[in-house]
């Protein structure tokens, strides 16, 4: 049931990646002579930073980043939020293809981008490219960076390397798209010199989350699964394991991933598990909360004759979301992102928590 699940950025097709290295090749050779990169003046303007080289760890071995980078590339999401959450504006950042708004972006990035002056539009902004296809290594390499973020995707093996060959790369450090925001926020601010500053960020970040949740009790220690529910596919559930940033969020704010996910999912390096419809009936958890491409499917869900024996359904607690911004604002979260979801996420979440007490 891949379909039904929040789209990722896509992986790049073999036959694809072959045509586009050549191109990447003559992209590199361009950039080379051309006038993209920092000039003497834009060196001498720049302190040292005493911390580098720095080393980095990830999922393909590991990076060596000898000079404070000037010209920074991003790929999938979350990683271009941190870096502006850094007050470094990347020379590329991928569109916002899913959940974001007319101009490929998002409230909370075009908030940060507006605070340093490099709003879409203006002359600082950076440069958008789209990943519908996959990594877009011609657009990067026209750009001429000298890191390329990527510490939260799922960059293949093939893709760290022909990246590689554009810039250092900063892959994800373990599971594809598993990479919390704490840990996307520490490896990128060592990537960039910001150490310091990244270790404050995730500190605020948590502060805000906890003052904000605090204000709903009733959330604690409640029970929750978190899955993908289209009764119009007819092809099951997909439900998202530990692995996932979603499930992630929400047993960070004191509620608990249902021991039906945790018994099915162990060992698992997957951010989700399918789950067969005719047993919709043993997902058992308080509350319930899933994406729906619009209201009326939450209606549709409750009233299927299978998803609507889901326990939590069945008890009114499900929270059904058909804003993609807010979902991908949980889904990709990061330090810009989960402060602005929270004032219309947390209600939501709250009062299906009343609902499941009540229903005991």
């Amino acid at each position: 049931m891949a379909s039904a699940v929040i789209p990722r950025p896509v992986r790049t097709h073999a036959a694809r990646a072959a045509a586009l290295l050549a191109a990447v090749a003559l992209a590199l050779t361009a950039c080379s002579t051309g006038p993209a990169g920092p000039t003497a003046a834009d060196a001498t303007a720049q302190p040292a930073n005493a911390a580098f080289p720095v080393t980095i760890k990830h999922a393909f071995g590991e990076t060596t980043i000898q000079q404070q980078p000037q010209r920074v590339a991003t790929v999938s999401w979350v990683n271009d939020d941190v870096a502006l959450a850094l007050d470094v504006v990347p020379v590329g950042v991928p569109k916002n293809e899913w959940g974001g708004n007319e101009q490929g972006s998002t409230p909370w990035k075009d908030a940060a981008l507006g605070s340093l002056g490099a709003g879409f539009g203006s002359a600082k902004a950076p440069a958008q490219y789209s990943e519908a296809d996959g990594i877009n290594f011609t657009e990067i390499a026209k750009l001429n960076p000298d890191v390329i973020l990527g510490a939260y995707s799922g960059l293949t093996e093939e893709d760290y390397k022909k990246l590689s060959e554009i810039a250092p790369v900063v892959a994800q450090p373990g599971v594809a798209y598993g990479t919390s925001w704490q840990d996307s926020t520490t490896v990128i601010g060592k990537a960039l010199g910001k150490e310091a500053e990244a270790a404050k960020l995730i500190a605020d970040t948590e502060a805000t989350i906890r003052d904000k949740v605090s204000r709903y009790p009733q959330i604690a220690g409640k029970s929750f699964i978190y899955g993908n529910l289209e009764p119009a596919k007819g092809d099951g559930v997909n439900v998202y394991t530990a692995n996932d940033n979603r499930p992630r969020f929400l047993s960070e704010i004191g509620m608990t991933l249902a021991s039906v996910v945790e018994e099915n999912s162990r060992g698992s390096k997957e951010f989700f598990i399918p789950w067969s419809a005719e047993k919709a009936n043993e997902l058992q958890s308080d509350i319930f909360v899933t994406w729906v491409p619009d209201a009326a499917t939450a209606g549709s869900i409750k009233a299927d004759p299978l998803l609507g024996q889901i326990p939590a359904i069945k008890s009114g607690a499900l929270v059904a979301d058909s804003d993609n911004t807010l979902t991908l604002s949980i889904s990709a979260s990061s330090p810009l992102s989960l402060p602005w979801s929270l004032d219309a996420f947390l209600p939501r979440l709250a009062a299906a928590a009343d609902t499941a007490a009540a229903a005991k």
